[in-house]
């Protein structure tokens, strides 16, 4: 999924952007409050990973105008502000979670994991459909019962395709949760990642619409135990 960092510390940001990455997020990273309103209105984020203290603005000011304008993008707030009144602020400003630094990897990806889920509406924090079964947190993925190795895109593309089930995907909302600005982005890349998964999942598991896009086959679903 993709998230929009916004953290003005290099050092920070470039050490979140390296985290969640590795944590299987597509991280866009920007440095002030600007950038981020910028950002936030041209382009499609899962959520929001915002510090308070930035240049051109601050996050709380620019979180106040993002829900004025209904923006419902969960927000989580990093910041070095600790006091329950700024915790209070904070989330009655329209924030959705609050970690104060110094921050665990660990656990701000757990939250930013919850977070899209409580905006899914979903509790469970595994994914099924059918006899398919994947695991966000662990990057493992099951297909009646037995474990199914899926490389990086491979496992971002179905766990994509999996939170939207009976909703078709366009190669273009596709390329636009999954790939960061910057990253090498062949013409057919998402062709290619179905036709792989195509290989190890079965040929019926993926549909094309044709003109519409890609979907989990929902008959597949009836298959649950």
């Amino acid at each position: 999924m993709r998230i929009l960092l916004v953290e003005d510390d290099a050092l920070l940001g470039d050490g979140l952007k390296a985290g969640l990455s590795q944590a299987g997020f597509a991280v866009d990273w920007v440095c002030d409050a600007m950038a981020a309103d910028a950002a936030l209105a041209a382009e499609p984020f899962a959520a929001v990973v915002l510090d308070w203290n930035l240049p051109r603005g601050d996050g709380l000011s620019l979180l106040k105008r993002l829900r004025e304008r209904r923006l419902s993008t969960p927000v989580l707030m990093l910041t070095a502000r600790d006091a329950l009144e700024d915790r209070i602020t904070g989330l009655d400003a329209g924030a959705d979670d609050y970690l104060v630094k110094p921050i665990a990897l660990g656990e701000l990806a757990a939250r930013l994991r919850a977070l899209l889920r409580r905006a899914a509406g979903r509790s469970d924090p595994l994914y099924q459909h059918g006899e398919l079964v994947l695991n966000p947190a662990t990057h493992t993925v099951t297909l009646a019962g037995q474990p199914l190795a899926c490389a990086g895109r491979e496992f971002d593309l179905l766990a994509l395709l999996i939170s939207q089930p009976g909703r078709p995907m366009s190669r273009e909302q596709i390329e636009a949760a999954l790939y960061g600005w910057g990253e090498e982005l062949e013409s057919n890349a998402v062709e290619v990642h179905v036709h792989h998964l195509r290989k190890k999942l079965g040929s019926d598991w993926i549909k094309t619409l044709r003109g519409v896009g890609y979907m989990l086959n929902p008959a597949k679903a009836e298959a649950a135990p």
